[in-house]
């Protein structure tokens, strides 16, 4: 380990040590022992995701195994006390159904259909369908591209969609003028339109999901926002907002070469039964999808269809169980493991108790939040910011203080669902996003060029999603 990254995890370690072992009155507000705890393990997953001296997936596993063992009902034996100062437990088997929770599922299909989709070239195929309509006039194949960028992110990993459409695009950038200004626009468009277009649904990056894991609770708003309800939202509000990119990087990055010819070679090819199986499921899980309110199946469910029949007919094998993102996984479980350590040890009630939030303007605690998220987005992981964030932001809408001042706004709806689009808006350094980075790597773009155009349709995207939120009143 390098000196950097042992000096981070020593920080990382020592601070919330400190925390943990300070005495209560140091704190603001009555603190309980085992809320104690729960904010030194917060302080150090945020520390960890922060600084990152290890994985950021590992620092979920340790969230969780640090839950169980310091603030669970099934905590180390000398940890425990019988006093009242000591607060309540919190029951082991709720920290560790994180890792079962249906949005993991939801999720897991996602990954098996994207598995799939390359395995059996669908996403080439569709990709070869869609841009073929846009001719070959340079600015056209552009809005192409991140149509197929777009499509693609909603439904596979925004970081599987970029890579792909970056493989694509490499030897149709390498025909382009070495001087010309177009390339950098076109190699521009494949992270944007990755980043927003998974805000399309609630499979399509991790914020979304958890954001929609805490307005469906059964046990919490149990709001019932459906697949296809967030796709009637959010399709539209994507759309123009990759609108206004495309105007944008033509605008900051004009062509010099008027027409683009693309040649992919890799086609889907249904004359197979394993094939046509692929295709009919994929169409299917997709309808079911986008009609979970007319059919009643949820579409967490749903995800597990395609996983069984796929798995069943031997199309998804082993091998192909190994290339599921466990990394993704489990960190969206550590963010939940959060959520029910501030939810269940009192901590968020008693942190919304401290804060006065009522006094504060409701534009402020709605986008102030947002931007808030945008920023800490840029230089960390956007799932590991929402999951920092939303438990808190839940804690703090669903207050007696602040629930009537947001609730003309669309209430909690707009407070989570705003924070979850807000942490897919930060795409201004390689470093915000997995997309960003791929593109970045290829050597075609300069950070001053990713920064630029990041800021510009980061600050559009945010404009544009908190007025729909706010003029809908929320989801």
């Amino acid at each position: 380990m390098s000196t950097s990254k042992l000096l981070k995890l020593v920080i990382a370690l020592l601070i919330p040590i400190i925390l943990a072992l300070v005495p209560s009155s140091v704190f603001p507000f009555d603190i309980t022992v085992v809320e104690q705890r729960i904010v030194a393990i917060f302080a150090f997953a945020a520390l960890m995701w922060i600084l990152e001296p290890i994985p950021i997936w590992t620092t979920s596993v340790s969230v969780i195994v640090l839950m169980l063992l310091t603030t669970s009902t099934s905590m180390i034996s000398f940890l425990k006390s019988t006093e009242s100062s000591f607060g309540v437990a919190i029951p082991y088997k709720n920290i560790m159904a994180t890792f079962a929770d249906p949005v993991i599922m939801l999720f897991m299909g996602g990954f098996v259909l994207a598995i799939i989709a390359s395995k059996y070239k669908l996403d080439a195929g569709i990709a070869k369908a869609i841009l073929k309509p846009f001719g070959t006039k340079s600015e056209y194949v552009m809005l192409g591209f991140i149509v197929v960028t777009a499509v693609c992110s909603m439904f596979m990993s925004n970081t599987a969609t970029a890579a792909m459409m970056l493989t694509i695009l490499s030897p149709v950038l390498a025909t382009l003028p070495a001087n010309g200004k177009g390339r950098i626009g076109l190699a521009l468009s494949i992270p944007i339109a990755a980043n927003v277009g998974g805000i399309g649904t609630p499979i399509g990056t991790p914020p979304n999901a958890l954001a929609q894991k805490y307005l469906n609770d059964p046990d919490g708003l149990n709001l019932g926002i459906s697949f296809g309800e967030w796709m009637l939202y959010m399709i539209p509000l994507a759309l123009v907002i990759l609108f206004f990119a495309w105007i944008i990087l033509l605008r900051m990055f004009p062509f010099s070469q008027k027409n683009i010819v693309i040649d992919i070679k890799d086609s889907f090819k249904a004359d197979t039964p394993k094939a046509k199986i692929v295709l009919i499921t994929f169409i299917v899980t997709i309808l079911l999808w986008v009609s979970d309110k007319l059919t009643g199946i949820n579409a967490n469910v749903v995800a597990l269809i395609p996983f069984a029949v796929f798995s069943v007919t031997g199309i998804f094998t082993k091998d192909d169980l190994k290339k599921i993102d466990w990394d993704v996984l489990w960190l969206v479980a550590g963010g939940f493991a959060l959520g029910v350590g501030l939810n269940d040890s009192g901590l968020a009630k008693n942190l919304c108790n401290a804060i006065p939030f009522g006094s504060w303007p409701a534009m402020l605690i709605i986008i102030g939040s947002g931007v808030l998220c945008c920023l800490m987005s840029t230089f960390m992981s956007n799932s590991a910011t929402a999951a920092l964030l939303i438990p808190i932001l839940l804690a703090v809408g669903n207050s007696d203080d602040v629930a009537p001042l947001i609730e003309p706004f669309g209430g909690i709806s707009t407070l989570l669902v705003g924070l979850a689009l807000s942490a897919s808006f930060a795409m201004a350094l390689p470093i915000s996003t997995p997309p960003n980075a791929l593109a970045y790597a290829k050597g075609f773009i300069k950070q001053k060029d990713m920064a630029s155009v990041g800021i510009i349709v980061g600050v559009i995207a945010l404009a544009l999603a908190y007025i729909e939120l706010i003029v809908l009143k929320g989801m």
